[in-house]
């Protein structure tokens, strides 16, 4: 989640509200200097490196890095004849994307139309995320989109009372369970693999990718599909969940403090973007190397 992607400010389903007098405008984009070193590499050069990348905030959309054009690799960028109209910011020209041998169609593009409150976004190239090998920040490896600055996790410790029940047996009972917040979902409550009763839960085949947790691995619970998942090796940001259960609360019964706990507004995972998928490919086999 950030501004305009699940239930952020910008984003369709928006869980809050703008305290404004008039409606805003349906749809409102924002765009913003990232103040962040950026790199791309394709073929095995790096293609463009910048400090002066502009982040574009899009309701529904990943967020997505604009470069400029004087930071871009000369003779990278091919023009197509392929173009698009975007909805709000004008016509949009293609670029081929290719280094020595190698190239990519449709891997790059520029909006050519821009209206003048857009002028920001004026000469500068976005790339095409999966189409490339990889981003950086610095020299640390991005994946799964440009990194939201407005994305947040806090996990904290409680002793609070938390039950699983299903079919009438007890799959978990803890009073150390780990609540997570991230920024637009409703709480996450992940329990201690110690509390939980793992002859209840059916290991499922896939994984799911998530940019800010890593790698999603999911159960069935007397037939409920995906009623629990864990993050059995969590990325450095969020270790304290590492190895962790946690459970859909409309798939099983969830009890916090002996109150049953329903499906909240956010709670539901959108697992793909408009633009592209959120995939294992991206991550496997070494993550961020």
């Amino acid at each position: 989640m950030g501004l305009s992607w699940q239930q952020g400010p910008l984003a369709p389903g928006a869980v809050g509200q703008f305290l404004t007098p008039e409606p805003l405008p349906e749809r409102m984009l924002f765009a913003e200097p990232l103040r962040r070193r950026m790199r791309v590499r394709f073929g095995d050069a790096w293609i463009t490196d910048s400090e002066d990348v502009v982040l574009l905030h899009e309701p529904g959309r990943y967020p997505v890095a604009y470069f400029p054009l004087a930071d871009i690799a000369s003779g990278v960028l091919e023009e197509a004849a392929h173009t698009t109209q975007h909805r709000d910011l004008g016509q949009t020209s293609w670029y081929t994307i290719r280094v020595g041998t190698q190239s990519k169609q449709r891997a790059a593009w520029q909006h050519v139309g821009l209206p003048s409150h857009a002028e920001i976004l004026k000469g500068r190239i976005a790339f095409a995320w999966r189409a490339m090998d990889a981003f950086y920040e610095e020299d640390e490896r991005i994946v799964g989109h440009a990194a939201d600055a407005y994305h947040r996790i806090d996990i904290r410790r409680t002793s609070r009372h938390l039950t699983v029940r299903s079919g009438g047996r007890v799959v978990a009972d803890s009073k150390r369970p780990l609540v997570l917040y991230e920024s637009g979902f409703a709480p996450r409550w992940y329990v201690p693999r110690a509390d939980v009763d793992e002859s209840a839960l059916t290991p499922m085949a896939g994984q799911t990718f998530c940019p800010y947790k890593g790698l999603a691995s999911y159960y069935e619970i007397d037939g409920a599909r995906g009623a629990a998942w864990s993050y059995e090796d969590a990325w450095p940001e969020v270790r304290q969940v590492s190895g962790m259960v946690s459970f859909e609360a409309d798939q099983v019964e969830v009890y916090l403090d002996d109150v049953r706990m329903r499906l909240e507004p956010g709670q539901n995972v959108v697992s793909h973007g408009i633009d592209r998928n959120l995939d294992l490919a991206e991550v496997a086999p070494d993550q961020r190397d």
